[in-house]
Formats: structure tokens, sequence, C-alpha cells
């Protein structure tokens, strides 16, 4: 160990040596001219034109920006030289086939969605950097803040337009890429080992909890097995499950020895993470499912501890109901439609409808299988209600038909997919026992879809540039491009 920590030191000093020799990175000031064509009427030029002069570019540049209000259709780069051809021709290089020299034109379309960047000769960038600077105000500019999306970006340029070589991200990575290997090299590996063993333990100890709740409930569980009536619906259901519930627990046993048996050095290993992952989730699933016996038992029976078991029962449908509001409260959520109406209203009448079962269960009035029936109805009427609304904002967001699929993808595997470790997730209630967890589309189901379905919709808008000029752009081969967002 002490030759490579002497081989990195002599690295890190050649490192700073070669950072010291190269000259200080100075900017030219302030753009020479900053031009602002709102036609969109969307940026706030008090705010827009003070920004713009206070970035420092490398070289004096000037500045044109340029809105307009377009169609998701549009090719932004055709609009931008048609308006410079009739209005600005003095943004285009006397030749008319560049874009003038000294020149850096922000163009933004928000209503078609589009972003570009133009600049002259000496002024141009990669298509993979004009791209970063787009990519600097997409996020501004999805959340409709245009001014400071504008801002964003030319901020981005400046940096990266006429960037010093010693000052570019290449230049930078490959210099502490060569001194920084070997540290790294060595520091990524005590670290991973170190992270893993934490990992493994926190596993273990996660284990050794629900595993601990299912020895002492032990005896308990099979007495309250023993009293489940079978000619319920729901009793046969949960007996079922019970009936490996023992062979299940021999299983998690033998778990329970093999990572107790670990030595230190073992839990640093991807395997030993495997094993203790695998008896924690194992000991987890028992500890929900002696729950659910208990409940079954208590509320099946009309056993003194009934309401609490009910309770339980009732805690997935209320967790939904009251999670309703913030779903429909996010942006694109579609709040103001008529699915989120029907969904608000299907939440006041449950709260309602809760109350009463519970009074008609207590006084007999329905039977537990009445009352879980129930409940398997609404929590399916809102799954329904859920779906619907999921196509309502799917029709809200998507462009087109391409998205709108990418969109129903990404809800359909959040509904229906493993969610942890190939393990569907596990309701510990009579209900998810009885049912397929994905027989109900939950609220957090709900919000997981949407979420991804809208960044895998937003990534595909923002993942391709448009480099030319469409066909009204004739031999024009200025340096540009823009992209959507």
């Amino acid at each position: 160990m002490g030759t490579l920590a002497s081989r990195i030191g002599v690295i890190v000093l050649a490192l700073g040596v070669l950072l010291v020799a190269v000259p200080a990175a100075s900017a030219a000031g302030a753009p020479v001219a900053i031009v602002v064509e709102d036609t969109a009427g969307v940026l706030d030029q008090n705010t827009l034109v003070p920004a713009v002069e206070s970035i420092q570019f490398y070289e004096p540049t000037r500045i044109a920006v340029f809105t307009y209000n377009g169609t998701a259709a549009d090719n932004l780069n055709e609009k931008v030289l048609a308006f410079a051809r009739s209005r600005h021709p003095e943004w285009i290089s006397a030749d008319g086939q560049k874009w003038a020299d000294g020149l850096f034109i922000f163009a933004l379309d928000p209503v078609g969605r589009h972003v570009g960047t133009y600049m002259g000769e000496d002024r141009k960038v990669s298509l993979e950097q004009r791209g970063d600077i787009q990519d600097a105000s997409k996020e501004l500019f999805r959340d409709a803040q245009w001014t400071d999306g504008t801002v964003a970006g030319i901020r981005r340029a400046a940096e990266l337009i006429n960037q010093p070589w010693y000052r570019s991200a290449g230049f930078l990575i490959t210099v502490w890429v060569t001194g920084g290997l070997a540290a790294l090299g060595a520091a990524a590996w005590l670290t991973v080992r170190g992270v893993t063993r934490a990992r493994c333990r926190r596993q273990i100890d996660r284990g050794d909890r629900s595993y601990s709740n299912v020895s002492m409930d032990l005896e308990v569980t099979e007495l309250n097995a023993g009293t489940i009536p079978e000619s319920s619906r729901y009793g046969s259901q949960v007996l079922e499950k019970h009936r490996t519930f023992l062979s299940r627990y021999a299983a998690t046993t033998d778990l329970s020895n093999q990572v107790h048996a670990l030595p230190r050095r073992a839990l640093s290993r991807r395997k030993s993470l495997n094993l203790a992952r695998e008896f924690a989730d194992n000991a987890a699933r028992l500890d929900a499912l002696d729950d659910v016996i208990a409940d079954s038992n208590a509320l099946l029976n009309r056993a003194a501890t009934w309401p609490t078991a009910w309770d339980r029962q009732l805690a997935p449908f209320r967790e939904d109901l009251a999670g309703l509001e913030q779903l429909l409260s996010k942006r694109h959520g579609q709040g103001e439609s008529a699915s989120a109406a029907a969904l608000r209203s299907f939440r006041d009448e449950s709260l309602r409808e809760i109350e009463r079962w519970t009074a008609d269960l207590a006084d007999g009035t329905i039977t537990p299988e009445q009352a879980l029936d129930r409940l398997y109805d609404a929590r399916s009427r809102l799954s329904e209600l859920l779906e619907q609304h999921a196509e309502t904002v799917i029709q809200g967001f998507a462009r087109n038909e391409d998205e709108a699929r990418l969109m129903r993808e990404k809800m359909d595997a959040a509904h229906e997919g493993p969610t942890h470790h190939g393990q569907r997730r596990y309701e510990p209630s009579i209900l998810g026992t009885c049912y397929p967890t994905y027989q109900f589309f939950s609220v957090a189901t709900f919000n997981s879809g949407f979420t991804t379905g809208i960044g895998s919709v937003n990534s595909a808008r923002g993942g391709g540039s448009t480099t030319g000029y469409g066909s009204t752009g004739g031999s024009f081969s200025g340096s540009g491009s823009s992209s959507s967002f």
C-alpha cells in the first residue's frame, strides 16, 4: 500500500504543476450588444436584459433572442432563418450562407415547445455542446419559466463559446482521470466494500426484527389459523397461504443461520448482501402474513379485537383516498378535468361509506364477509376511476400517439410489474392476501407511473436535435440546431 501511496503522491504533484502552468482564464466581458425579438410575448425584458448584460463571455459577442409561437410540427431553424432574412439581415454573413461572425442567437417557441441555438463560424461549438446549451434551459421551460430559462441557456452558452482549451471538460477530465485513477481505484474498492458491508448488516438487522416477531408469535399464529372459519371465502384463502407457512419459516430459519455464520470479511461481498436481502425479505413477508392470519381470525370470528383488525383492512383504502388531492394537484395532473371531479366525488362518498360499513359491522347489520366485499368493490371502483384519469393525463400531456403509447407502457409497468428484487409488492391485509397486488390500482402506483411516464416522454422530446433549415433554407448552412422540451 505504501508503494501505491507514493505513486499517487507523484501523480498529484505532477497535476499541480500542470494546472499551475496553464494561463488563468479571463473573459472578454459582457455582450457587446443585445437584441430581443419577443414576438411570442413571453419574456420579461426588464429582467432578461440586465441578467444577460451581467454574463461574461470569453470573446466579444452579440446576443440575439428570438421567440415566436409555432407548433410542435414546426422546424424552428427554418423559422429563425426566415425571420433573420426578413427583419435582421445583419444576422447573416455577407455571402448569405452562414450566421454573421461574433453572433449568438437563442431562439424559443413556447407553444411548439422548441429551443434553438445558432452562432457565427467564429463562435460555433459542437452539436453536443449546442445540445448542452439547450438542455440548460429545458427544465425551466417545462415549468413555463421562459425568462429564467432563456438566461440559463445564454449563461451556459457563455461558458462554452470560445472556451479556452484548458477550461474544456475533455482536458479537465483527462487531467484528473490520469492523476486520480490510481487513487480512485483504491478508494473505490475500499468504498464499495464498506458500503456493501454496511448494507449487508442493515439487511440482517431488518431480517432479525421480522424473524424475531414471527418466532415469538409462532404458537399464537398456529392457534389463530386453527380457528379461522374455512367456510368463509376470505378465511379459506388465508388458510391456503398458511399451509406453507411452517415450511417457509423453516427455510427462513436456514437463511438466518447462514447469514449469522458469515465472517466479517464475507459481509463485504455482493453474494453475501444478496443472501442477507433474501433473508430479510422472506422474514418480512412471514411477519406480514402472521399479522393477516391474526386479523382474519379476529375479524371473521368477531373477536374482541375485531375493530383493530378492521381498521387495518381499511388502512390502504384510506391512504389512497387521502393521497388523491396531492395527485390531482400535480403539474400535468389534469386536476380540473371531469375524471378528476369523479375521483373527488368518489373520495367524499367513500369516506362516508367507510363510517357506515363500520357502524353496520358493529351492530351486526352486515357480516365481516359482506364488509370485506364492500371494501373490495370500493377499491375496484377506485382502480377504474384511476385508470380513466390516467387516460385523461396521457391525452393531456402526449402530443402524439407514440408519446401516449410510451406513457401507457410506463403506467402499466408500474401497475403490474415487479417492484422489489423481482418480487411483487405484498399488501399485508386480508384483501392483499386473497388477491394479487395488481388487482387494485393504487394512488402510489399511479404516482409512480405518472412520474416515469412524464420523464420518459420529456427525455424522448429532448433526445433529438434538428440541424437542417427546411425547404426554404436553400443552401444556407449556418451553425445551429434546435430540440424539443
